[in-house]
């Protein structure tokens, strides 16, 4: 079976989670919950939380995971947004944050920049979203989005831009990297930055 691009998506941030040493993992904007059963399987990850504003969502994450919960009883699934703080959620190691951004409109992002890096303020963030420049090569005509639910899609520098205003404004290191066979010119299909809170 071929792997695609978010099942390397998924992986890599698996990858990352685990040498970073993460214990516990806020994944914020679940969906389906496809990164969160990945990460059941690792021993390592004692407290995972999805979060997600889709309800429907929710109910397949649940279903899909359903036979995890006797092994894995923190495992918990949560209704809600990233944009808001919810009180009832515990701090974690780490955050992710998986082809999620682009869905907010832009005047929502210093909200969620607030609430993820000063309110959770985990010790990582890994943050993934589709790179602007690769969409020709999906055959997209310019101005032309990946999904009719996104709201923008950025360039690798206009992407760095940002991530590097997060990092400075709130304390953290940032690198950054692609996701997805990279063309010479135009980059990876998908590009993520990873977070790491100065200090920890």
């Amino acid at each position: 079976m071929n792997q695609t691009l978010h099942d390397e998506r998924l992986e890599l941030i698996t990858g990352l989670l685990l040498n970073d040493g993460a214990t516990s993992v806020l994944d914020l904007g679940c969906g389906a919950g496809r990164l969160l059963a990945l990460l059941v399987h690792h021993r390592q990850f004692k407290l995972i939380t999805g979060v997600d504003t889709s309800a429907s969502a929710l109910a397949v994450a649940r279903d899909q995971l359903q036979p995890h919960a006797g092994t894995h009883p923190q495992l918990t699934l949560v209704h809600g947004s990233y944009t808001q703080v919810l009180a009832h959620v515990p701090a974690h190691d780490a955050v992710t944050m998986v082809e999620t951004i682009e869905h907010l409109d832009p005047g929502r992002l210093s909200t969620a920049e607030r609430t993820v890096f000063q309110h959770y303020r985990p010790r990582i963030a890994l943050v993934t979203t589709p790179n602007v420049e690769y969409n020709p090569l999906l055959g997209l005509p310019d101005g032309r989005l990946r999904d009719p639910d996104h709201r923008f899609e950025w360039s690798r520098s206009r992407f760095r831009g940002w991530a590097n205003g997060v990092a400075r404004r709130n304390g953290y290191a940032v690198r950054f990297g692609g996701i997805g066979e990279p063309h010479p010119d135009l980059g990876s299909p998908s590009q993520y930055a990873h977070f790491i809170r100065d200090g920890a």
